[in-house]
């Protein structure tokens, strides 16, 4: 039933409860990222939708339907990085072309998914009386256009016209998500989700995926609580997140958990190869898994000389030394795609530990972190470029630092 999802025991613990007729309304799937969470979530609803035993070789209409990820009766939302998968799918299926492999079906689903994993969190159910709605549909149906010419069952067109195609899929997705793609669930969108679950539906279960749930802002995790509490009887709500301990507990108190584990590297590689059909890949050391490592592997940048580049950036400010901003751009691609200067953001705010180190440890610890996230909001919210707004970060870390 969950044959997609590997070396996780929440399998065995969904296919028992499905089968008693005992799964809760409402799931939380909690775990480390890349473990399979949604995965598991995208293949629940499948089975939930079924018209036979909700095996993954079924062909009923609604499971053909899941399986390309256009089931009107499944809402995906919550932030998620979409761009690395996609580029990694679309490699997989390019060589799977070039080979003639008898993979081909496989990854074709692979790179279809991964962009609608992407366009769904963008639906129009989602975006009621959004201010964005225009702008967002020219994307998404650009995308979708593109989509049409290489969704099974139509015949794939030849490798080079593909190539173009895929690549052009791959620009289009990057500029949806670097330019709408939230880092919290709106609260609009939690109602427009609460509203359309309470909708009939005459073909079967209807199920509600929130990626990352404990990103949530408070309003917005109240306007949950509110569906959470009398959920419609005919829809299922799956949450999931990396952080269990961050959900309000509230919500955990309306959710059955199930616990996703940290796959071995052998088991994560395994996944790579048969998902992926990468042979001999192994990951080094550092916080990241083989499967993240790998999709890594697909920036413009290595993790390497971004994280160099941050430990420099945050070194000089913090040495009242003024970082070269336009180099560090220059360096890391201009930030682009977006994902580059959230990871330095990341990397540069890992350097607060640091700041331990003295007396005013805590407080400095909280104003780098507003200084940080101030700096993601002028770009991905004000639309400041990335080096008009490291050049205010600069001058934030300058005057933070002086004053230890």
């Amino acid at each position: 039933m969950f044959d997609n999802l590997l070396y996780q025991d929440a399998a065995l613990q969904l296919e028992h409860d499905i089968a008693a007729s005992r799964l809760p309304g409402a799931l939380l799937l909690s775990g480390p990222a890349a473990s399979g969470k949604l995965t598991c979530a995208l293949e629940l609803a499948r089975v939930l939708s079924c018209h036979a035993k909700g095996e993954w070789t079924c062909t009923c209409p609604s499971c053909l339907q899941h399986k390309a990820l256009v089931s009107t009766n499944m809402l995906l939302a919550g932030p998620r990085d979409c761009c690395l998968e996609i580029s990694a799918a679309k490699k997989a299926l390019l060589s799977a072309v070039a080979e003639n492999s008898r993979h081909l079906t496989a990854v074709r689903y692979l790179f279809v998914r991964s962009v609608r994993k992407l366009t769904l969190r963008f639906s129009t159910v989602l975006l009621q009386d959004d201010d964005n709605l225009n702008k967002i549909a020219v994307l998404t149906s650009a995308i979708n256009e593109l989509l049409e010419e290489i969704d099974l069952p139509r015949q794939l067109p030849p490798l080079d016209e593909l190539t173009q195609i895929c690549d052009d899929l791959e620009k289009q997705c990057i500029k949806l998500s670097d330019g709408f793609m939230y880092d919290s669930i709106p609260i609009a969108q939690v109602r427009n989700a609460s509203s359309w679950a309470r909708l009939f539906s005459n073909k079967g279960k209807k199920v509600i995926i929130i990626e990352n749930a404990d990103r949530m802002l408070e309003g917005v995790r109240n306007a949950l609580l509110k569906i959470l509490e009398e959920p419609p009887e005919d829809t299922v709500f799956v949450l999931t997140t990396s952080r269990r301990g961050a959900v309000m507990p509230t919500i955990l108190s309306r959710v059955r958990n199930y616990a996703f584990s940290a796959r071995s590297e052998r088991e994560q590689q395994d996944v790579l190869e048969r998902v992926f059909h990468v042979h001999g890949f192994s990951g080094g050391a550092g916080r990241s898994s083989c499967i993240e490592q790998y999709l890594m592997t697909f920036l413009p940048v290595t993790p390497e000389r971004i994280h160099a580049a941050a430990e420099r950036f945050f070194a000089d400010a913090s040495s009242g030394k003024i970082p070269d901003v336009t180099a560090i751009v220059k360096e890391c691609n201009n930030f682009d795609p977006r994902l580059v200067l959230k990871l330095f953001l990341i990397d540069l705010e890992e350097s607060r530990r640091n700041l331990l180190l003295t007396a005013q440890g805590t407080a400095a610890m909280q104003a780098l972190s507003e200084a940080v996230r101030s700096c993601w909001n002028d770009v991905t919210v004000y639309n400041q470029t990335p080096a008009a707004a490291l050049d205010v970060l600069v001058r934030s870390l300058v005057v933070l630092c002086a004053d230890l």
